[in-house]
């Protein structure tokens, strides 16, 4: 098991000052969800699809000269390193499971990366990224798409941009989406630091019900392994790595988990589409199938969902769109 080190003020500190230098800030929209005025974050309209190119630069930012990176993804991590070490020349070896996304393994085929399709499923993907990592021939540091200090701060950013764009004095529920916890991990810490008295931040974390080894180790205090079904979201899809820091960092943190089916991510994905045109994968619309199914509270102040990313392969689009 690796021992991870917690992000510390730097980190976040840093990561502002790399996403500011390298991404345009994403667009905040008002939307309507059954009756609830919410905002959307669109993740959507970062380079690569998704969010996570913000952890992924600020994590090859923080790396010394001369560093080379392997990473395993379920698609959206890759594409983010893929891009992020292109734009900062720092080579990378990203592991990708036989069962990735065909839309996320056909951008990473474009992209000046090493790629290697290892395994059934993301665990068994992210198993051996960890042993090349190991491997002294190579010489490379492992990147977590959320047991990693800079990826947590570098997708804590988000709240940062929510807040300069929606200058508002009153509480404020975020809804993120869950996965292996470092875009939670990063916004909970990040609330933490920027609520006020008169605007308390409570966040909530998304995942699908086919998919819960984040809320049940957080509820367990420990790592938990669970059995993964098939879903649609598969970028929230798979078991944390052992000793995962994004466990301890959202103990006590967070204002619930709340679990949604592929029926539900579908009907978000349509909203999505037919409201405002914008096409979101299912952990993109998890969160947002959340507030749609009314298991979100209705509390006092604002409410926005973060629209994780875009990366949907085209016919499992059209076959949601046309259901």
């Amino acid at each position: 098991m690796r021992t991870v080190p917690l992000p510390v003020a730097r980190d976040f500190e840093r990561a502002r000052e790399v996403i500011r230098e390298h991404l345009t800030p994403t667009p905040l929209i008002v939307s309507n969800a059954n009756g609830r005025e919410v905002s959307l974050k669109l993740e959507t309209f970062q380079p690569t699809g998704s969010f996570k190119v913000r952890g992924a630069i600020a994590a090859i930012a923080a790396l010394p000269p001369g560093s080379r990176v392997v990473t395993a993804s379920a698609g959206n991590h890759a594409l983010g390193i893929a891009w992020a070490s292109a734009r900062l020349g720092v080579p990378a070896t990203v592991v990708i499971a036989e069962t990735a996304s065909p839309a996320k393994r056909s951008a990473l085929e474009a992209l000046p990366v090493e790629l290697i399709v290892h395994g059934p499923d993301y665990d068994a993907a992210e198993a051996h990224g960890l042993l090349l990592a190991a491997d002294p021939e190579r010489r490379a540091t492992y990147v977590s798409p959320y047991n990693d200090p800079h990826v947590i701060a570098g997708h804590a950013t988000i709240l940062d941009e929510i807040l300069a764009t929606h200058r508002s004095d009153v509480p404020l529920t975020l809804v993120v989406p869950g996965g292996g916890g470092g875009l939670l991990a990063g916004i909970a810490l990040r609330a933490e630091a920027l609520a006020t008295a008169s605007r308390p931040i409570a966040v909530y974390g998304i995942e699908s019900e086919q998919s819960t080894g984040l809320s049940t180790s957080v509820r367990a205090g420990v790592w938990t392994e669970v059995a993964i079904g098939r879903t649609v979201a598969d970028g929230l899809a798979g078991n944390l790595e052992p000793g995962s820091i994004t466990v301890d960092l959202l103990r006590g943190r967070i204002a619930g988990f709340v679990t949604v089916s592929d029926e539900r991510i579908g009907d978000a994905i349509r909203a999505l589409a037919r409201g405002h045109g914008i096409v979101a994968e299912g952990g993109g619309a998890a969160a947002l199938a959340a507030i749609r199914s009314g298991a979100i509270p209705e509390v006092e102040g604002d409410l926005v969902a973060i629209v994780s990313g875009r990366n949907i392969a085209l016919p499992l689009l059209a076959a949601i769109l046309g259901a």
